[in-house]
């Protein structure tokens, strides 16, 4: 399961964790939303996030705090990018001149990038709003799951080298 806020690199990250293992790789991106930037019911997304997450094994990359501790419950392994604030919001605009006016592979069909000043301030806050909570739940299962914090490209660059060399043994 890899968290962190938007633009900390997280589907980047799930991609290349997927081409080292061959584990499948669920976008939550895509399964949230509908064309056009529809999201559906809490009860509908509930239902699509605990059958994604009752699949023998996966990469699940994407926030989704009202369906967060059913994701921690059935992974193995968590990995927050913590990741500065400037850093998103630099990587969030860059993706959106980018693609602006496309569909980026990591979201569901008919939702084309776009500029959004409420997702900007969403991104600009999550430091201050949601960090702390995240890693208070981290901290509760550090002892019965594996969690990784990774702060900077080095460590998720040590990351995956351990990956690396754990796919080797095998």
């Amino acid at each position: 399961m890899i968290i962190g806020c938007c633009g900390a690199g997280k589907s980047t990250l799930a991609k290349k964790v997927h081409e080292r293992t061959d584990l499948p790789i669920v976008h939550l991106d895509q399964l949230f939303w509908r064309p056009n930037w529809t999201e559906p019911s809490t009860e509908e997304w509930e239902d699509i996030v605990k059958k994604a997450s009752d699949e023998s094994s996966w990469i699940m990359d994407g926030n989704y705090g009202g369906t967060m501790d059913i994701r921690l419950n059935k992974a193995d392994t968590v990995v927050f990018l913590n990741r500065p604030t400037w850093l998103c919001l630099f990587r969030v605009i860059k993706r959106v001149a980018l693609n602006y006016g496309q569909t980026r592979f990591d979201m569901a069909n008919g939702c084309r990038e776009r500029f959004d000043f409420d997702f900007l301030k969403y991104v600009y806050n999550f430091n201050k709003t949601r960090k702390d909570k995240i890693l208070n739940k981290l901290e509760a299962i550090k002892q019965e799951k594996q969690v990784f914090i990774l702060n900077s490209e080095k460590q998720v660059r040590s990351f995956l080298t351990q990956i690396d060399q754990h796919e080797k043994h095998l």
